[in-house]
């Protein structure tokens, strides 16, 4: 047998013709002979049934008298849009309303929230900062995150703009290239270390002296010596000074009383050199009265220290330069060859590497310290990390926030999809790509449709029934979808009927069948239309061929 519904203007008529009945009976003798035997139960009961009767006549009247099925949509009827809707079979479940993507963002350090710049139903793009933390209320560590961050930034730049890098580069093998000449030609290399040696000796004979002065007494010779040295240079002090004071009285005199072969520059000169005499005299003086008055006294400890000091050190340089004789004497050895051969060669390697640019390992390194340090900098800021809409705020201005501190939720809302739980029993006929139905309690008097995009394939079990789970996605979804509301779907799992759906009323076409109607019967191929209700249907004898007369009897859905 084959369902269909039936005009939904044959329900009209059956209301209508319920309601006349039932107020001929209440307007008439009938009502006043019921309210007068109201008083008596027995009369109650008849007049129960006599209206029981009545409805039932009407509901035989009108099954036995169905509208007759118009062959197309009545005059100056608008054409609207029309989506096609499948009449075969349906899988029904519900679902949950989710969005496209969905975000908790929360805080990844301690502080007090500074600003909030987006409020609930704001439209974010991903990037963009929700909000941030007091800059007073850091760690010492958040806070040192942006000198990080500038000091990386600096060293990338440097790295692509510098020279540093491949001039430090060319020298290394310079360097290495003249060391290895120097070893396979030892002469020079030999010379420069027997003039060392002969120098480090010189200083330790030096601070042996110097030592032996200090520490060892002194002589009465030694002394009678510096005091006769300090009389000596006291008396050129004195012949100096007297001939500077004639030189003197000579300039001061006029120009007509110098003799003929007297000159005043002469003098001046004169003056001048005996002037620079006396300060060197003086100077000497001033030392050797030093030396005389160090004699006399015991020596400082803190010299002798220093100087026993110098003399270690001395004596330290002259092993190593002597160290260094033995070892080149003969010239180099072959494993320092081999190494200075080495170390060219990686300075080479080093100069190929960078002799073009800065090479790419050096660019990922510093790129990923300026990305570590953006990355402790973002901890003080909530960034959208895609574009939506913000659908809870869970912050206010100085709050104080810790690490996983619930701030916003951001939902994509874009593309809305539904989440169904099918049976496993009917898991095998979903298909993605099949068309959905659904309604939500929330939105009345709205069919939204979409289709199927996931089948999981993949049960869960519950309560010892096994679900699988189908995400359908929205193609007309409006304003009053929201995430979170639950809808009732229809999969169409089957389509071989299509039928229109008009946006004001439902007309059925059917191709390929055989309908009856009261007035006639049409033929296989042949369209109708249908005007139909979705509280009954018809149903055909599937064994009818074209050209039979049948009747159409409405049944309850």
């Amino acid at each position: 047998m084959l369902d269909f519904a039936i005009n939904s203007a044959n329900l009209d008529s059956y209301k209508l013709f319920t309601s006349h009945m039932v107020q001929i009976f209440y307007n008439g003798k009938l009502r006043e002979r019921i309210s007068a035997m109201s008083r008596m139960k027995k009369s109650v009961y008849f007049v129960t049934a006599v209206v029981i009767l009545l409805v039932l006549v009407g509901i035989v009247y009108f099954l036995s008298n169905p509208r007759p099925v118009v062959d197309s949509a009545p005059m100056g009827a608008e054409n609207t849009p029309q989506s096609t809707r499948s009449l075969g079979e349906t899988i029904g479940a519900t679902g949950t309303v989710s969005s496209n993507q969905s975000a908790d963002l929360s805080w990844k350090t301690s502080g007090v929230v500074g600003e909030i710049y987006f409020n609930v139903g704001d439209v974010v793009k991903a990037g963009e900062v929700l909000a941030h933390l007091e800059q007073n209320s850091l760690s010492p560590m958040d806070i040192l995150a942006q000198a990080d961050l500038v000091e990386a930034q600096k060293a990338f730049d440097d790295l692509i703009e510098s020279h540093t890098q491949r001039a430090s580069a060319l020298k290394a093998v310079e360097t290495a290239q003249e060391a290895l000449d120097d070893a396979l030609n030892p002469e020079l290399a030999q010379a420069a270390a027997l003039q060392a040696l002969s120098e480090a000796e010189k200083d330790v004979e030096e601070a042996e002296n110097k030592l032996g002065i200090l520490t060892a007494p002194v002589s009465q010779a030694v002394l009678d010596q510096a005091q006769a040295n300090l009389v000596l240079l006291e008396k050129k002090i004195n012949d100096n000074q007297g001939m500077i004071d004639r030189i003197q009285k000579k300039l001061n005199r006029r120009d007509e009383q110098f003799k003929p072969w007297e000159s005043r520059s002469r003098y001046k000169k004169l003056l001048e050199v005996l002037e620079i005499q006396h300060l060197q005299l003086h100077n000497s003086y001033e030392d050797s009265k030093q030396k005389f008055l160090d004699l006399q006294n015991p020596p400082d400890p803190i010299d002798a220290t220093l100087a026993e000091a110098n003399l270690q050190n001395a004596q330290a340089e002259l092993l190593e330069a002597k160290r260094e004789w033995e070892r080149i004497k003969d010239g180099p050895s072959s494993a320092d060859i081999a190494l200075l051969e080495a170390q060219l060669t990686d300075a080479r390697r080093e100069w190929e590497r960078v002799k073009d640019g800065p090479a790419e390992e050096d660019l990922a390194i510093a790129q990923a310290r300026i990305a570590a340090a953006k990355a402790a900098l973002e901890r003080i800021v909530i960034v959208a990390p895609f574009s939506g809409t913000i659908t809870e705020v869970y912050i206010q201005v100085n709050d104080q926030v810790g690490p996983g501190t619930p701030a916003f939720r951001l939902d994509d809302l874009s593309q809305l999809w539904v989440e169904v739980g099918v049976s496993e029993i009917d898991i095998n006929r979903v298909k993605i790509g099949q068309p959905v139905f659904l309604t939500f309690d929330g939105i009345l008097a709205k069919e939204y449709q979409g289709e199927v995009a996931e089948v999981s394939p993949v049960g869960t079990i519950s309560l010892g029934v096994v679900d699988f789970e189908v995400k359908v996605v929205l193609s007309n979804a409006d304003r009053d979808v929201r995430p979170g509301m639950t809808a009732a779907v229809e999969i169409q799992a089957s389509q071989d009927r299509e039928a229109l759906l008009d946006s004001s009323k439902e007309a059925v076409s059917m191709v390929g069948q055989n309908i009856l109607n009261p007035h006639g019967s049409l033929k296989l191929g042949e369209h109708t239309s249908l005007v139909v209700s979705k509280i009954y249907s018809l149903r055909l004898d599937n064994h009818l061929s074209a050209g039979n007369s049948g009747f159409a009897n409405p049944t309850w859905l």
